[in-house]
């Protein structure tokens, strides 16, 4: 099992407003099944798609300054993972989703990273 970091949020909100969510928001191939704000982090796990290793992907956003705060993936390649989150962390969410997005898995079409950034870019 793989830990790190991540941070991500669109505006500052109250201390523990939750965004809406029907039942599932779907984007692309992955699934955003919670999202919500507390004390200023905003707090958002997604399923990503079957086509990767990882099951689940944790991330924990600074809502003021939009950066990722600690980010965890769920089985998949722990090294990876763990290496990956570590690099995240304080990274604005922007400059995460422009390094990650379209990070090729072999011929899989998508990737953890990948999945990460799909993640964060449908938070905006």
């Amino acid at each position: 099992m793989a830990v790190a970091a991540a941070a991500v949020t669109p505006g500052i909100m109250s201390a523990t407003e939750s965004y809406s969510i029907a039942a599932e928001a779907v984007g692309d191939d992955f699934k955003v099944l919670s999202d919500t704000t507390k004390d200023g982090v905003r707090y958002v796990t997604a399923t990503p798609s079957a086509k990767v290793c990882s099951k689940q992907i944790d991330i924990e956003i600074n809502v003021k300054d939009q950066t990722i705060r600690r980010c965890e993936f769920t089985r998949g390649c722990p090294g990876n993972a763990v290496g990956l989150c570590s690099l995240l962390q304080g990274m604005k969410v922007s400059e995460a989703i422009k390094r990650l997005k379209g990070t090729p898995c072999a011929t899989r079409g998508t990737s953890c990273p990948d999945q990460l950034a799909r993640v964060l870019d449908s938070l905006k």
